[in-house]
């Protein structure tokens, strides 16, 4: 019985090699790597050598001294991938003539797909803040990392606190827009950029921020609105969104509505906490602690609004809205 199991393994094994051998036999020889230029970007330079492309050596990416950098590797083509055929043809060309484009183009009107020149990018630039690259809002948009990044210049705009902006504006017209408001954060002044509260190569939590929420990405310059507090304001606590708008409000604080109709979206009816305000409170009323109720030069029967209407609303006594540590602020009030 022994002797059989053998036997027919003997037999199953020489079949199975057999098989590869007869598959290996029909399957296409692997395709020869191309060839790098020999003298890397001194090839290039012949014939490239004006700006936009003379400015890379200007940059990181040229130090050969840093054995990370495309050019301590094959040079241009460390970025551009071996292109021989790109340059056979350039020394074959008369007049207006032109050459066959580099393996990997990354401006202009023949530029690679976003995934060839994405490749091309992460195959250095894989880690740190480009951890969540893939399958983030960008890159499932299609998005490569030149439609946003300037590689031949020595610094990048998109990285430069003054001119970063603008380049998240192209495409968020919407956001730029709300910068024009008359309460934003000091986006055009240069002291905030978009990149201090969101990473554009992805994150784990929503909107692309930095932080997991929206309240640790705002906490990290609003640190006096973390708390923990003795009375805390739950809608605080939930979502700063809930009352602010980021981007640019047209009311102060980046408030979403004017106090107090912000305030009476959850605090309507019972109480002074109400949407219609007659002024009965103010000193000199009818009850005796409010204005009384008189005419105006046309004879209509009018009555003074009640303080909570003016100026900053709710918010005149409910000062610490954000929460409070007076044993006595359970309603925000100190």
């Amino acid at each position: 019985m022994k002797m059989r199991n053998l036997f027919a393994g003997l037999i199953l094994g020489a079949a199975l090699f057999l098989g590869s051998a007869v598959q290996a036999a029909d399957a296409p020889p692997p395709a020869p790597e191309k060839a790098y230029a020999a003298k890397g970007e001194q090839t290039c330079l012949k014939c490239h050598d004006e700006a936009p492309a003379i400015n890379i050596l200007d940059t990181v990416h040229a130090v050969k001294g840093d054995e990370r950098t495309p050019f301590a590797e094959h040079g241009c083509e460390g970025c551009h991938g071996a292109s021989p055929e790109h340059i056979a043809s350039a020394a074959k060309i008369h007049g207006d003539e032109k050459p066959q484009p580099p393996t990997v183009v990354f401006k202009g009107p023949n530029k690679s797909s976003a995934t060839e020149r994405n490749k091309a990018c992460m195959s250095c630039h894989e880690n740190g803040l480009r951890t969540n690259w893939a399958g983030s809002q960008h890159e499932s948009s299609t998005m490569a990392c030149t439609d946003c990044h300037t590689a031949h210049v020595k610094k990048d705009p998109v990285l430069v606190k003054a001119t970063q902006p603008e380049k998240c504006f192209t495409c968020h017209a919407q956001q730029r827009q709300q910068s024009f408001q008359v309460s934003h954060h000091p986006i055009r002044e240069g002291k905030v950029v978009c990149s201090d509260c969101h990473n554009p190569h992805g994150a784990a939590g929503d909107k692309m921020l930095k932080e997991l929420t929206i309240n640790d990405t705002c906490y990290s310059c609003h640190a006096e609105k973390r708390g923990p507090f003795l009375w805390e304001h739950q809608p605080v606590r939930e979502d700063c969104t809930n009352c602010h708008t980021p981007h640019g409000s047209n009311e102060a604080r980046l408030l979403k509505q004017h106090l107090p109709f912000l305030c009476t979206n959850c605090h309507d009816e019972g109480g002074h906490q109400a949407t219609s305000f007659n002024g009965n409170s103010l000193p000199g009323g009818p009850t005796g602690i409010g204005p009384a109720t008189g005419t105006n030069n046309s004879g209509v029967v009018v009555s003074a609004l009640s303080a909570r209407m003016l100026a900053r609303g709710c918010a005149n006594c409910h000062s610490q809205v954000h929460g409070s540590n007076s044993p006595s602020g359970a309603y925000f009030n100190r």
